[in-house]
């Protein structure tokens, strides 16, 4: 049986099933899920666990042991184990299905591996388990999903927030859940249960290096060249790595060097914005900065930050801070290059 990651929780209440595979690569999700499933499984009296991890040369024969021979210390025990590469190999293949064909009285299997390609789907072992398994797979989150999630978040912590504020964080977060678990955290710790509105939000992410950088590629897009001197000035006071400047001053190159090419050529640009994630409010940013840069110009920023590269590796000459600080104002439009 197949349950959403939103599902578990109530399927948990219902009953326990003898065996759990968990797979994805949102590591939040996927954390959580596992942590619902031993949980419910404490609660109902599982309480000893034997942990598995695969990797390298692991012997299937110490987790056939274990499923055959019977508790120490309980009457009830949740074998958790542990496959990141999502590969059980012939030997675990095999080892899988003989478990599922002969499922241990009073134990849980849960299984925990990473995004299962369609092929691994179709595989013996995977067939095996979707016949006796409750199946939960996670994906990564993006649009109205992302933003549904950041909702429920915060309600889970007494929060409300408009849709303004929830499209600000969702894209300062670029889709990672453990970034966004964090920011949602500090918001609780910084007002307490109750309404978060747009400047709060703004308030708390600027205070995170991370999203110093962010508010300079905004201000870089919208041409507004007094204010990315400042916030190149200011970061360079706080002493913020310049390999962290020059990546996000490289993505938003190379994102708008792609669309300029699309633009120049009169071809449709959405595969792009599909592709880079990109919501509405940041697709009027990068609209404002194509305006005044040309595919052409946009390269030659793209070059200046592979020199830039190679000044912080020490492979080159140069001043690493002025090169970025010119890379910020050429695409702010200032003519440089």
């Amino acid at each position: 049986m197949r349950v959403r990651p939103e599902q578990l929780a109530g399927s948990l209440k219902n009953n326990l099933s003898a065996v759990y595979l968990l797979s994805g690569d949102e590591p939040l999700q996927l954390g959580e899920a596992a942590d619902l499933i031993r949980l419910a499984a404490k609660k109902a009296g599982y309480l000893e666990r034997e942990l598995f991890q695969v990797e390298g040369n692991f012997d299937w024969n110490s987790f056939r042991q274990a499923a055959d021979s019977l508790s120490l210390f309980s009457e009830r025990r949740l074998i958790d184990l542990r496959i990141p590469t999502g590969k059980p190999g012939r030997e675990g293949s095999k080892a899988l299905q003989e478990y599922c064909s002969n499922l241990p009285d009073d134990t849980i299997l849960m299984i925990s591996t990473a995004k299962l390609a369609a092929s691994a789907q179709k595989a013996v072992w995977f067939k095996a388990l979707e016949k006796v398994a409750v199946v939960v797979q996670v994906w990564p989150l993006e649009g109205g999903a992302l933003i549904k999630w950041l909702q429920q978040r915060m309600s889970s912590r007494g929060l409300q927030c408009d849709q303004l504020g929830l499209r600000l964080l969702a894209e300062r977060v670029e889709g990672n859940l453990l970034a966004a678990a964090q920011e949602i955290d500090k918001l609780y710790v910084l007002h307490g249960s109750g309404k978060i509105d747009e400047e709060m939000i703004f308030d708390a992410v600027v205070n995170n290096a991370r999203f110093n950088v962010f508010t300079l590629t905004d201000a870089v897009l919208a041409g507004n060249v007094k204010r990315v001197g400042a916030i190149m000035h200011g970061l360079r006071e706080e002493a913020i790595a310049p390999p962290v400047i020059l990546w996000a001053l490289a993505r938003e190159a190379r994102i708008l060097f792609q669309l300029a090419w699309l633009k120049e050529r009169r071809l449709p640009q959405e595969s792009v914005y599909r592709n880079e994630r990109i919501w509405d409010q940041r697709k009027t940013l990068l609209s404002k900065a194509l305006q005044r840069l040309t595919a052409k110009e946009l390269e030659a920023v793209i070059q200046q930050g592979a020199k830039v590269d190679l000044m912080i590796k020490g492979q080159a000459q140069g001043d690493a801070w002025d090169k970025l600080q010119q890379m910020a104002l050429g695409l702010a439009g200032v003519r440089l290059f």
